[in-house]
């Protein structure tokens, strides 16, 4: 929610706008600003603008939580989830899916309760900016302390600048299996050059309609994949080995970790909370999101592994096992539009940091808020060039730094801040409060022996294991042999 919406808000309430109010309060103002400005079209008629920012631009409702929640959740990650099942089996790939996405909704429930305590004491002590958008890491230091908060910056910071780093290169490896005229490292100089524009989007805010086409986008590719699977039929001398080799297991459990993780979590998750009129909701909204994952997720791997086997070993993007075809094209420009839906998300708490760094994020003029965004993207794309290792980049990020992000960092916050009594809402029901350290303990520890412990081990190994037989700027990675 941009600063002119925010005064609009506080004039709506009878406030100054030039005072500083609370998350809380600033949604109550708005939820009035909201209310007055239907009362004045429906007494003087709809004008082209109330229209387009009813239908399209202004959106903070539960449904736009939810389109948000499900784009950023679902991205080129649905096309790496049968080369997991090959690595891990039917059993536990689909197990594993279940274990992370119930994961997830914890976190969030706990994220949930942090943002209406730091809701609270900002509008309570008055000193948040009218333009100030809460982010993950304040809110931690806020309710577990101010190390705490810094260690979450520092990890949210990376895992963001990974999470776009592998939108950019899953363009080039996706639009490689429909022109390979070009090699992916030259398609990576396109679509690098084509995500500049991202800096004039203004806020999550302002995301439905681009939530819409990401859900659209990847709704169909999760169905071309299992219809195209099913009609190819399985391949001579098809093998389900399943889980072989701990090293693959474990980094096709860390990849789905990231799956579950990265999209929609800790790192995007308490700016969509802003940009709700009604923060609290949002958990039903993850929780509806989560549900939707898992028809995308589960039929299409199924469905792909079971076609070909045990040759995902080495195909990490289902792209590069399906036959060409029409279909297949319109899928890989759709989940091309989608890498940039999952871009401008990922890449949108990022903008917000960095304004805060260098000075801009209070300006009233927006230029300077797009000319400082320029070097996120920049950095973005050179180190989209230098490592376009598609799948093991999932698994190492997923272990080394999903693992801390999205689980235990927030497990680890609601622990020490329920120890220390820095919840009101816990404080209403110590019997609750309880039992929620012990899930938040048993997912902590969970994640921490098998996410970062083994992931690790095996992530980093296949990672380096790359790195060897590929190296930093590799013109082609993963391409098949030109006859």
């Amino acid at each position: 929610m941009n600063g002119e919406e925010r005064e609009e808000a506080g004039r709506a309430d009878g406030g100054s706008a030039q005072e500083p109010v609370g998350v809380e309060g600033r949604s109550d103002a708005v939820a009035v600003a909201g209310k007055a400005a239907g009362e004045r079209g429906e007494a003087a008629g709809w004008t082209a603008r109330g229209a387009w920012n009813a239908a399209v631009w202004h959106g903070g409702s539960v449904y736009d939580a939810w389109l948000n929640a499900v784009a950023a959740q679902v991205g080129s990650l649905i096309l790496t989830l049968p080369y997991t099942f090959s690595q891990m089996g039917y059993f536990f790939g689909v197990g594993a899916q279940f274990l992370y996405g119930a994961f997830g909704c914890w976190t969030v429930y706990l994220l949930s309760l942090f943002h209406a305590e730091a809701s609270y004491r900002t509008r309570e002590l008055g000193n948040l900016h009218k333009r100030h958008v809460l982010q993950y890491h304040e809110v931690i230091g806020i309710v577990a302390g101010k190390k705490l908060g810094r260690t979450v910056l520092a990890f949210n910071m990376v895992a963001l600048t990974f999470a776009c780093v592998l939108q950019l290169i899953a363009c080039s490896s996706h639009i490689y299996y429909m022109n390979s005229n070009w090699n992916k490292r030259e398609w990576l100089y396109l679509f690098g050059a084509l995500a500049l524009p991202t800096v004039l989007l203004p806020s999550i805010h302002n995301f439905r309609l681009v939530s819409i086409l990401g859900i659209a986008t990847t709704t169909i590719t999760s169905a071309y994949m299992t219809v195209a699977a099913v009609q190819h039929g399985q391949i001579p001398n098809v093998t389900h080995q399943g889980p072989k080799k701990l090293v693959d297991f474990f980094t096709g459990a860390t990849n789905i970790l990231f799956s579950f993780g990265s999209h929609g979590l800790c790192m995007l998750n308490l700016e969509l909370m802003e940009a709700m009129w009604k923060p609290q909701r949002y958990k039903y909204a993850y929780i509806g999101a989560v549900l939707y994952t898992y028809l995308l997720t589960i039929p299409d791997s199924v469905a792909v592994y079971w076609a070909y086997g045990d040759t995902l070993l080495h195909r990490s993007n289902a792209f590069g096992v399906l036959p060409p075809s029409k279909t297949k094209d319109i899928c890989i420009i759709s989940m091309i539009l989608h890498q940039y839906v999952a871009f401008l998300l990922n890449v949108n708490p990022l903008f917000l940091a960095w304004e805060k760094l260098v000075g801009v994020h209070y300006s009233s003029v927006f230029a300077f808020k797009a000319i400082a965004r320029v070097p996120v993207v920049l950095i973005i794309w050179f180190l989209a060039l230098a490592i376009p290792f598609f799948g093991p980049i999932n698994s190492v990020m997923g272990a080394f730094l999903i693992s801390f992000s999205v689980y235990i960092i927030p497990s680890i916050a609601f622990m020490k801040a329920l120890k220390n009594e820095q919840l009101r809402s816990i404080k209403e029901d110590p019997t609750g409060g309880r039992l929620k350290y012990w899930i938040s303990a048993f997912v902590a520890t969970w994640v921490f022996i098998f996410g970062f412990g083994f992931g690790g081990w095996a992530s980093g190994t296949v990672f380096i294991r790359q790195i060897q037989s590929f190296g930093f700027f590799e013109k082609c990675y993963q391409c098949p042999p030109k006859h």
